[in-house]
């Protein structure tokens, strides 16, 4: 009997079996037709028939999907079957959301542009598949890449600012965002440093109040970097990257460490900064201001601003929405396919769809995680966890500020919102995730065989 248990056990061991790409293949289809009828549905509900290109929007959004399927099932056939079936179900979702935005905006269509982008961010993503073949590498090149990282942040500083940030970089009709590439760059620092002085980090160090803090001379050098990336990001009043940064190296901190005092300081200092950034900055100070009295526009009669659309936008759709392309979601202004997509998600789909976007989040993210713990070396769990934490952060302050749960931070949507410099980056994200899933679901040599 103990015998029987036991094999049951191995048999729902994950990926020690199976590859489970047919599953993949499948949800992968489904995941497609899910955003096909979407896009159908916002012509159904604007024009009384679908659009006329809804055959070709499918089928360049399925070829993209199946060749993202056969680079996993070339390259990695026991990656986790549910990654790449997220990534294209959001990405779909994303595309529809801002096409039917587009109905509101004829004269400045996005989706047409976010389609390319997403086409080569899976070109990408299937490059980092047939090109890496073990993400260890990426440890030989963590310095290099945390300086390529700070050129990047750099760089935006000589081009002017985009409505009070300078984050951007404008070459004629191309814009991007160097801080997407450079979040990932980061992160592999981060762990290539981490995974090397883990045991100096979490055994040694001198114990100040209730904390055990590690030498300077081991703590010093990521301190001292992540200090330059953040103060960089502060100058260009990117406060929601320098948020994410931070994020991002307290929680790989305290995976390294195990020491649950990181989380407690890195509350605390980020809410230092939050203050000190808030009453110095005057863009910042506007947000923040937004943030806590997000009626007072209307009561001074100068009409709702963004906030407060944003706030009637989720209290219209109720539980189910008024359906796509039936909502006020132009009223929002500006921002509306970049900052405030997820507004024009909660009026149209109501709170079960918004609930949907977010639980699709979270199995995502948890699959990362899973990733994570799975593997043996140091690096890789660092890595796949501190990439997984990255989209986790990023959708908490994008949904916090939309919601006024906290200061708007001008972040975009991972997969949804408009921006090529997100979607590519996060293509890449899911596509280092895949590669670090396969092996640590691949079954050992003489299991296997």
């Amino acid at each position: 009997m103990a015998t029987d248990s036991a094999t049951r056990a191995a048999a729902w061991t994950p990926g020690a079996r199976r590859p489970r790409r047919w599953t993949e293949l499948v949800l992968v289809v489904a995941a497609v037709g899910l955003a096909v009828f979407g896009y159908v549905e916002v012509g159904v509900d604007i024009d009384g028939k679908a659009p006329p290109d809804a055959a070709q929007y499918g089928a360049a959004l399925g070829v993209l999907a199946l060749l993202a399927h056969g680079a996993v099932r070339w390259r990695a056939k026991w990656a986790d079957p549910l990654l790449l079936p997220i990534a294209v179900l959001l990405n779909g979702i994303g595309l529809v959301v801002i096409y039917r935005l587009d109905r509101n905006t004829p004269q400045h269509e996005a989706a047409p542009t976010q389609l390319l982008w997403s086409t080569l961010g899976v070109g990408l993503f299937i490059a980092v598949l047939l090109l890496l073949r073990d993400h260890r590498r990426l440890q030989r090149y963590a310095y290099v890449g945390a300086f390529v990282a700070l050129v990047l942040l750099v760089l935006p500083v000589f081009f002017p600012p985009v409505y009070g940030s300078r984050i951007w970089i404008t070459l004629g009709p191309l814009s991007f965002q160097p801080g997407e590439f450079a979040k990932v760059l980061l992160a592999i620092f981060f762990a290539a440093y981490l995974a090397r002085h883990r045991d100096a980090l979490a055994l040694t160090g001198r114990r100040v109040l209730w904390f055990q803090l590690p030498l300077g001379r081991v703590l010093g050098p990521v301190l001292l970097i992540w200090a330059a990336f953040v103060g960089v990001l502060v100058l260009e009043t990117d406060l929601g990257t320098s948020l994410l940064f931070f994020g991002l190296f307290v929680v790989m901190l305290y995976v390294a460490t195990a020491r649950t005092g990181w989380i407690v300081i890195g509350l605390l200092l980020s809410a230092v900064a939050a203050v000190g950034v808030g009453w110095l900055s005057p863009h910042v100070h506007s947000r923040v201001t937004d943030w806590l009295h997000p009626l007072a526009s209307i009561q001074a009669g100068q009409g709702a601003n963004q906030i407060a659309q944003s706030l009637f936008a989720f209290a219209w759709g109720g539980q189910l929405g008024t359906g796509l392309g039936l909502g006020h979601s132009a009223l929002i202004g500006f921002a509306t396919k970049s900052d405030f997509i997820l507004a024009t998600i909660g009026e149209e789909l109501g709170l079960t769809g918004l609930l949907a976007v977010f639980l699709l989040y979270a199995l995502l993210v948890s699959r990362g995680f899973r990733t994570g713990i799975a593997l043996r070396d140091p690096f890789g769990r660092l890595l796949a966890i501190g990439l997984a934490a990255l989209v986790a952060i990023q959708v908490f302050v994008v949904a916090g500020g939309v919601l006024d749960l906290i200061p708007l931070t001008g972040m975009t949507l991972p997969f949804i919102a408009q921006g090529g410099s997100s979607v590519v980056t996060n293509w890449i994200i899911v596509a280092l995730l895949v590669r670090m899933s396969d092996l640590a679901r691949r079954p050992d040599p003489g299991e296997a065989a």
